[in-house]
């Protein structure tokens, strides 16, 4: 890494954040399952059925879905599509530099098993060794209704406290670098990169 982006990254660890107790996190979680703000990461044809969820048809604000650009103020990580070696350290670090709470969607069968790219040697077949996934939706490519269904699934999750993707990232982490660096080979940034 190059010491003039030095300054871009955190030399800190990620940490688990504890729940509230009682009331005070069931509202929280009532209130974050109600304002998903979501960032798209879609490969080849991986996305192309997230567009027609913003539509007057499907309308997917309605459910409190917005979408945004930018990983720090996205809540939601869905990836969409197969994932290749040369994407796979962009989505690290998009994922890592999300605040907490956060929550991955793994959209489409390549994202779930590499799909019919399972054999290649460029796709992960497995994203949920690199970072954790908190639902998937299967499908080649799955309809929007069927991407509604996966937000319902979620905000239960989040509902219930059992999204805990993030904290279990945190208390496996050293699991996780050690997958993700046995793929990449030109890690050429730290650890801790949020």
């Amino acid at each position: 890494m190059p010491i003039e982006d030095a300054g871009h990254f955190c030399s800190a660890r990620p940490h688990v954040e504890a729940p509230f107790r009682g009331a005070i996190e069931k509202f929280l979680n009532w209130a974050r399952s109600q304002s998903l703000w979501v960032l798209g990461f879609g490969t080849g044809c991986g996305a192309i059925e997230l567009r027609p969820l913003m539509t007057a048809r499907f309308d997917a604000y309605r459910y409190g879905i917005q979408g945004r650009a930018d990983p720090r103020q996205s809540s939601v990580f869905i990836i969409g599509g197969y994932v290749s070696l040369k994407t796979l350290k962009r989505i690290i670090r998009s994922y890592e530099q999300m605040q907490n709470p956060k929550f991955v969607i793994g959209l489409g069968s390549c994202t779930i098993n590499g799909g019919m790219y399972w054999d290649s040697y460029n796709t992960i077949n497995r994203i949920d060794q690199y970072i954790p996934v908190d639902v998937y939706i299967a499908g080649c490519m799955p309809r929007p209704e069927a991407i509604l269904a996966g937000f319902k699934k979620l905000k239960t999750l989040i509902r219930s406290g059992e999204a805990e993707g993030a904290n279990y990232y945190a208390e496996h982490f050293d699991w996780y670098k050690e997958n993700q660096k046995q793929i990449i080979t030109d890690w050429n940034m730290p650890d801790y990169n949020w």
